[in-house]
């Protein structure tokens, strides 16, 4: 095999990658790989389909195109359509494509359900593939695309990118160096909340064994919700969301559609409801067919066991989202109030200023919020899954960002660049300010040796919950420790609150 231009055999032709990573190149990365059809013109709004077989070799030295998206609400969207629609790729980087039998560890973005791609310099797999194992990165379809609700079209459809993403490791990675049946899947933020969902559908399972779940969103929809949001977004275009409706609508005449109707959310509640205080139109929808229940509720009838699995979030997730939109020293009594009331069980108020009585209005908000939003979802999908008998390893991030003068803290998104050890890439710019620390390489490395130990034996290097309901959490820091018991007084609070959809 060349050193520059090694080429692998796949199912749908050859493909030609190029020497990556450290080491003066010893990872081999194959780019924009197409793993199912592009899911536009006649298949827009439907579930993937195959892609179609090449002749001859296909350079895969380059990412494919970004799959529609918008900006979040925060700065105008960048995306095309003249980026090109064949956004359905994967990438992989191996350590030794000519070998075979290494675990394989499949990263999906975040961006809630609505931004993202794996072109993104932080998802670079080139370090993590270092530590010997094959890395893949692929795109789905996001917001309206796909997740929002239309009536006519299967719903989940970036699930479904997923799930036949999954399939093309399945049948495809043997070729690179990796083991089709040593497969974990890991993800961040929607990323970490479409690993959840994979768990909880029976078209994913067996396509992968082991999972990784950081900072867990809760919001799932009801069809309900869905449908309501869906209707929201697109009565900004005079249209309904149904198939026929949509089918001549631009892509970004929806995107532009949606980053009104999350402008009017902050301060128009009535159609959302609960996600207003984050602005989340989308999210995975328990349907009862492409998703039958919730994570949790699959978690609890044990149905999510036989997947050992890694689940943990960061303690200050929130307050990433408050310097962004900033909100600090905006929050008022009233808002707080309102926050407390709609997404928190009764009692909470109290709970929060007693556990943190030299908090401001500023922490106790971001406080409420983080656990709503990610941490406590998280925490009681590996209580449930650990309660059911299977083998769930907890952790927590406390170490601090230095960007902003520390005002993030351990804030939602700086365990990606940890993760990746893309110290560098856009999220690491945020979330590192004038560059990363000495102490964020020596955490990364720890990150790194945690999660390809796991996904190669299915042990990071710390106890998993026991049980008799011992739960030792792992805490990274500049010093990393096992505590037991952590975030207790809120996890009290929020036992008997449901972590499933959106009504």
């Amino acid at each position: 095999m060349s050193v520059t231009e090694p080429t692998v055999k796949i199912a749908t032709g050859r493909v030609r990658g190029h020497a990556a990573g450290p080491a003066g190149g010893s990872v081999t990365a194959f780019k924009g790989i197409p793993f199912a059809a592009a899911p536009f013109g006649a298949d827009r709004f439907l579930a993937p389909r195959p892609p179609d077989p090449w002749d001859g070799t296909r350079d895969a030295t380059a990412f494919g195109p970004r799959p529609p998206q918008g900006s979040l609400g925060m700065v105008p969207s960048s995306w095309s359509s003249a980026d090109g629609l064949d956004c359905l790729t994967v990438n992989v980087w191996t350590p030794d494509a000519g070998g075979s039998g290494l675990p394989v560890m499949v990263y999906l973005y975040g961006g809630a359900y609505m931004i993202g791609s794996s072109d993104q310099p932080d998802y670079d797999g080139a370090l993590l593939a270092a530590e010997g194992v094959v890395v893949v990165t692929f795109n789905y379809r996001l917001g309206m695309e796909g997740f929002g609700l239309v009536e006519g079209a299967p719903p989940n459809r970036a699930l479904l990118d997923q799930v036949a993403a999954l399939r093309w490791v399945r049948d495809n990675i043997a070729a690179f160096g990796g083991d089709p049946a040593a497969v974990t899947v890991f993800g961040e933020s929607a990323g970490a909340g479409s690993v959840a969902a994979l768990l909880a559908m029976p078209s994913a399972r067996g396509l992968f064994g082991r999972a990784i779940i950081q900072s867990l969103p809760g919001p799932f929809f009801t069809p309900s919700f869905a449908r309501r949001a869906a209707e929201t977004i697109v009565g900004g275009l005079g249209r309904r969301p149904t198939l026929d409706d949509l089918a001549g609508v631009a892509p970004e005449d929806l995107l532009r559609a949606t980053d009104a109707a999350m402008a009017r959310a902050l301060n128009d509640r009535a159609p959302w409801g609960s996600p207003a205080p984050s602005a989340i139109p989308f999210g995975p929808v328990v349907d009862g067919e492409v998703l039958p229940e919730s994570p949790w509720a699959a978690a609890e009838r044990g149905a999510t066991r036989g997947v050992p699995l890694i689940a943990g979030y960061n303690r200050d997730e929130y307050r990433l989202f408050m310097a962004l939109r900033e909100q600090f020293g905006t929050i008022t009594e009233e808002r707080l109030a309102w926050t407390m009331e709609t997404l928190a069980p009764a009692g909470a108020e109290s709970v929060y200023r007693s556990g943190h009585p030299d908090a401001d209005l500023d922490e106790l908000y971001s406080l409420v919020v983080s656990d709503w939003l990610f941490r406590m979802p998280t925490a009681h999908l590996a209580a449930a899954h650990a309660r059911a008998g299977g083998t769930v390893h907890a952790y927590e991030l406390t170490w601090p960002s230095p960007a902003m003068g520390g005002l993030l803290k351990s804030c939602h998104g700086l365990d990606v660049p940890l993760t990746f050890g893309t110290l560098d890439g856009w999220i690491a710019m945020i979330v590192f300010g004038d560059g990363a620390p000495p102490e964020a390489e020596a955490l990364s490395r720890r990150f790194r040796t945690a999660w390809t130990a796991f996904a190669s034996t299915g042990d990071p290097g710390w106890p998993a919950h026991e049980p008799d309901g011992r739960d030792l959490t792992r805490v990274f820091d500049v010093e990393t420790a096992d505590v037991p018991g952590a975030e207790a007084a809120s996890r009290r609070l929020w036992a008997g609150h449901r972590f499933d959809t959106l009504r």
